[in-house]
This record gives C-alpha cells, sequence and structure tokens, in this order.
C-alpha cells in the first residue's frame, strides 16, 4: 500500500521502519526542527532522521494545514498512519488518504485517551497496559479499534522504559493491521467502557508529595520518569530524584530524609523509600549516598 507516516518522536521510529518494510511509505511528516541542549541546537526530530536513513521524503510542520493536505493529494496515499506526531489530524486532511487515518495508540482503549496514555497509567497505579490501533476520527482517540495488545506492567518499570518497550511490539501491531487491510480481512469494533482521560504532563505533576502512601509517591515517580522528571523541593529549590525503590524499615516522617543501614531513605505516609540517583539543584546526577555524604547538616526534608 502507498502509505502517508506522521510522528515525531524516537518512540514512532520502529514503526516507521517496520511500515517502510512492509509497504511504501511515500511521505513521512514531522514537527519542525527544534532546539535541543543547552546551546540550543536547532535538531531534527528522530522520525525525520529515520526517514532520511530510510531515503523517504520529509514534510517538516508543527500544524496540519493546507499545504500539508495538497502534498498528501499529490502523492495519492492510501492510507495514513500516526504515531506520536504531537498535533490533530482535522478535515479535510483527514479523509484525503481513500482509506482514512490509522493512530497507533499506547493504551488499553478507551482508557487513558490522551497525549500521555502511559504516564498516566503508572500513576493511577494500573497493572496491564497495552496498544491499540483505531480508525482516526475526529474525536479524541474515539475510533473503532482494529486490533490491540495486552501486557502487564513491571512492578519497577518507568515510564520510559514502557514506552520503549511498547513501540517495538506496538510497531508490529501496527504494521499487521496494515497488511490486513490491504489484504481486505481487517475488521474494526467500537470502543466499550467508560474512557478516561490523559493529558499532556507539566512539571506540577512531577511534584512528589511524600505525605502519600509510599505506593502512590513511587507510582508517580515512575510516571513521570523520565520526562518531566520527579521532584521536590530542599529550602525552595527543585532536587531531582531520578531512581528510587521501596524500602523496609522504620517509619519516619513524611519527607524526612535519613541514612539508614548505608542506605538513604525519605519517609512517605506510610513505610520509606530508599533513594538511588538524585540531583541537587545546580549540580550533575550522583547516588544518593554521595549526596547524604556531601551534606553540611542532618534534617533534611523533601518538600
Amino acid at each position: 500500500m502507498r502509505l502517508v507516516f506522521a510522528g515525531t518522536p524516537a518512540v514512532a521510529v520502529p514503526a516507521l521502519r517496520e511500515l517502510a518494510a512492509r509497504h511504501e511509505v511515500v511521505a513521512v511528516i514531522t514537527r519542525r526542527d527544534a532546539e535541543l541542549g543547552r546551546k540550543r541546537v536547532l535538531t531534527p526530530s528522530p522520525v525525520a532522521l529515520a526517514a532520511g536513513e530510510l531515503g523517504i521524503e520529509v514534510i517538516k510542520a508543527n500544524r496540519l494545514g493546507d499545504d500539508v493536505t495538497e502534498r498528501v493529494r499529490e502523492l495519492h496515499a492510501e492510507l495514513g498512519t500516526i504515531v506520536a506526531y504531537g498535533g490533530l489530524v482535522r478535515e479535510p486532511l483527514l479523509s484525503t488518504p481513500r482509506l482514512g487515518w490509522l493512530n497507533l495508540h499506547f493504551s488499553l482503549l478507551p482508557r487513558w485517551r490522551g497525549a500521555a496514555p502511559v504516564q498516566h497509567s503508572l500513576i493511577a497505579g494500573d497493572t496491564v497496559t497495552g496498544a491499540a490501533v483505531f480508525q482516526l476520527v475526529p474525536e479524541l482517540d474515539a475510533g473503532d479499534v482494529f486490533s490491540e495488545l495486552r501486557r502487564p506492567i513491571g512492578s519497577d518499570e518507568t515510564a520510559g522504559e514502557l514506552l520503549d518497550a511498547l513501540a517495538v511490539s506496538g510497531a508490529a501491531l501496527l504494521a499487521d493491521t496494515v497488511d490486513e487491510i490491504a489484504a481486505g480481512t481487517a475488521v474494526a469494533v467500537p470502543q466499550s467502557g467508560e474512557p478516561t482521560l490523559a493529558p499532556k504532563l507539566g512539571l506540577p505533576d512531577a511534584h512528589l508529595d511524600f505525605s502519600q502512601s509510599a505506593e502512590s509517591v513511587y507510582a508517580r515517580l515512575r510516571g513521570v520518569t523520565p520526562e518531566p522528571g520527579a521532584f521536590a523541593l530542599v529550602d525552595g529549590e527543585r532536587f531531582k530524584i531520578h531512581a528510587a525503590r521501596p524500602a523496609e524499615g522504620e517509619a519516619l516522617d513524611a519527607g524526612q530524609v535519613s541514612m539508614r543501614d548505608k542506605r538513604v531513605l525519605v519517609g512517605t505516609g506510610t513505610h520509606p523509600l530508599e533513594l538511588l540517583t538524585v540531583q541537587p539543584a545546580g549540580k550533575k546526577a550522583m547516588p544518593a549516598a554521595d549526596w547524604w555524604r556531601g551534606l553540611s547538616r542532618e534534617g533534611v526534608v523533601l518538600a
């Protein structure tokens, strides 16, 4: 089939490569180059780089307007495919490919419709997640589902790790579904159940509240790792927490930090968490034990 592919981040690259291996991807739509790093270097998206390696035409656009629609029409794409592009596909582009658009979404729809399904799934304490391939419609993530996969969530998996895994298994799911559409055997069914929403996370969502249970704090930490990145406040400054894990031990006051049995523990509303990798304001990430040994005082509280 003649496909057009829309995607931007690294998690969309496996799907692009899998589709290009099976079908003719006539163009890739991705967001414009972005300024990255401290030096703000203008950098192409991971999908743009992959498309260049594959020799596929790249259309860079932050808004899917008339110019993009006209180019897709000129290319006579039969089907559009989209994975984490970072924008909405609206009419007339939505119906420009003869067969419309398929979206690979990293949740079991209708649970977690929106931009951050994996992150919200972890924060909510879900134990099972997956991916779904559905027909794109004007309403957010509401189209009929062609296929899905399910998998358990590891007790220590972060959002980044889970997304990386789903990107690979989801790529095969999307390509298999395109194969079925090409063969005329694909069947889509309406979504059933009560939808939940997964809006994009901001920095306030990554602020850990240690008065909550250890399970809730740890679930949020995993859900916001690596982005936007879990943190607490120490003396009013942002203190990043890159890695932690549940710990056994005597209860500590919520947010209180203490060294116990060579472990740096922080109290929660229930049992403690062990801090593993932290990053004080203005410094590089370091083992929590190194940070603790470098303190000039005790009685640090994470707020």
